[in-house]
């Protein structure tokens, strides 16, 4: 084989510090795009980014020459470069972690879907409740007294 092809797709979700709710309306759209733009520089496919006031959900592909935890440093590092400049807030940052979880090309609308409704979805569910729901979902192994500090 002369050639080395990937199709590998992330659910990727991290929270402001501290769970701040930065992530105001008015610099959310820029902040997703940027995001998404960010991703694109780095060859993955952004095929959703959208998120709420203290966190975010990207829907996107790993691109087959950086691994999961590169690409999210990347992405963090440089969205938070620009939260800062469009908040003109010094002191905003995103958590330290990040959760990430595979699906199928067969489930690609479904989180697409999923990730849209962020802002009903959490009218209803906290952010703490929905991470470890998705914890469970994946069979995630986790130390309860790691997770959200």
């Amino acid at each position: 084989m002369t050639q080395s092809l990937s199709q590998v797709l992330l659910h990727i979700v991290f929270s402001t510090k501290n769970r701040e709710p930065f992530l105001v309306k008015s610099i959310r759209d820029d902040i997703h795009a940027y995001v998404a733009g960010c991703l694109k520089s780095h060859g993955s496919y952004p095929y959703l980014v959208n998120g709420v006031a203290d966190h975010i959900h990207i829907a996107c592909s790993l691109p087959r020459t950086l691994s999961i935890s590169e690409l999210i440093e990347k992405v963090k590092r440089s969205s938070s470069h620009k939260a800062k400049e469009l908040l003109n807030n010094e002191t905003f940052a995103w958590q330290t972690g990040y959760g990430v979880f595979s699906f199928g090309q067969s489930q690609l609308q479904a989180v697409c879907d999923y990730i849209k409704t962020q802002e009903e979805h959490h009218a209803d569910v906290t952010f703490h409740d929905e991470y470890l729901k998705f914890l469970e979902k994946y069979n995630i192994d986790f130390d309860s007294k790691y997770i959200f500090s």
